[in-house]
């Protein structure tokens, strides 16, 4: 059965219009900016927020239709983990996990059992009599998950379900959170803003903005062929729009690009920040793409340094580099330098906009 989310909501001056579906066993990562409306689309598919307009439904089994349906969220079969667990704070982690399922009419002893053998399965086994507070941030995320997963549902939904984490533990906790994922048959869908969440967890991306769908696809697809300026620098590209005639794209904001390869027409220009070498002064053997370039920002990214440029009227309004951080004490970089900016016409990636 497919989940099917026409899910159309208005607050205020935010107008929210999302069509989306998620089939059995895939995982579905919702990633946009703050504000773009994904955790309205959670709750609206949730239950927790009655759609304005359109339709959610579980193939024929429509939850929510104005005005003639509305099913509350203990009449839809999901198992939902948010941001921070939402956990009883009053109830050990058994208890926590078996809250679903005597909900659901479950007999005590019985759905205690249940509880137990989901914690056993994410090592939690003996924690079942701890109380929320004495667990650790990781080993609450895996008690919400099992809670979510004990009732059997249909769907399951994750609203930023490892942004709470500290850095040390999301790397594990993202691995685990995938390995229970695989094996889940339901449907799954995961709102973030965090683009390693979605890339390593999500079968498919849909990306939001400003309340519309933008871009969707594999994450490989979304990775290779960014359409917003958000896309790219969430997969960390330079990305321009243009014109192409034969090896040359006249940018729509100013300035060229030579491409190794001819194109025509409109099209997007996208390249990493590693394929930006930078020089003091202009570089011998005439590179296709050469630019005096000023220097705008500069920043730490792991073990490399972004260095933000603008190489107008030549070239790109906005360039970005990654070098080393010797190349940076090499060039004694400041914001304000004048340097000269070379770009590998090998390395840059166009497709029609």
């Amino acid at each position: 059965m497919t989940l099917y989310a026409d899910v159309r909501v208005s607050r205020g001056a935010f107008d929210l219009s999302l069509d989306l579906t998620v089939e059995p066993g895939e995982v579905v990562a919702l990633l946009g900016p703050n504000g773009a409306g994904k955790t309205t689309a959670l709750r609206a598919i949730a239950g927790l927020l009655p759609v304005g307009a359109g339709r959610v439904a579980l193939d024929d089994e429509v939850w929510d239709e104005p005005p003639r349906v509305f099913r509350t969220p203990d009449r839809r079969p999901i198992g939902v983990v948010f941001q921070d667990y939402l956990l009883f704070d009053h109830l050990s982690a058994l208890e926590n996990v078996a809250f679903g399922l005597r909900a659901r009419g479950v007999e005590k002893h019985a759905a205690r059992a249940e509880a137990l053998r989901w914690l056993g399965a994410v090592g939690l086994a003996s924690y079942a009599r701890s109380r929320p507070r004495a667990l650790s941030g990781g080993q609450a995320q895996r008690v919400a998950l099992v809670r979510a997963l004990a009732t059997s549902p249909s769907v399951l939904l994750l609203d930023e379900p490892l942004a709470a984490l500290d850095a040390s533990t999301t790397l594990h906790v993202r691995a685990e959170l995938g390995q229970h994922l695989n094996r889940y048959e339901g449907r799954t869908l995961l709102v973030t803003h965090d683009p390693l969440d979605a890339m390593v967890l999500a079968d498919r991306l849909v990306i939001v903005e400003n309340g519309r769908i933008v871009q969707q696809g594999r994450p490989t697809d979304i990775a290779r062929r960014p359409r917003t300026d958000y896309v790219a620098q969430l997969v960390g590209l330079n990305l321009y729009r243009g014109t192409a005639t034969n090896t040359t794209v006249a940018l729509t904001d100013g300035g060229t690009i030579t491409l190794a390869e001819p194109a025509s027409g409109p099209v997007h220009v996208a390249f990493p920040p590693t394929a930006v070498s930078l020089y003091p002064e202009p570089p011998t053997g005439s590179p296709r793409n050469t630019w005096p370039a000023v220097v705008t920002g500069i920043e730490q990214h792991a073990h490399t340094v972004r260095v933000r440029l603008d190489a107008t009227p030549t070239g790109p309004t906005t360039l970005l580099a990654d070098i080393t951080p010797a190349a940076v004490a090499d060039l004694h970089l400041t914001p304000g330098q004048h340097l000269h900016a070379t770009l590998k016409a090998t390395e840059i990636h166009t497709y029609p906009s």
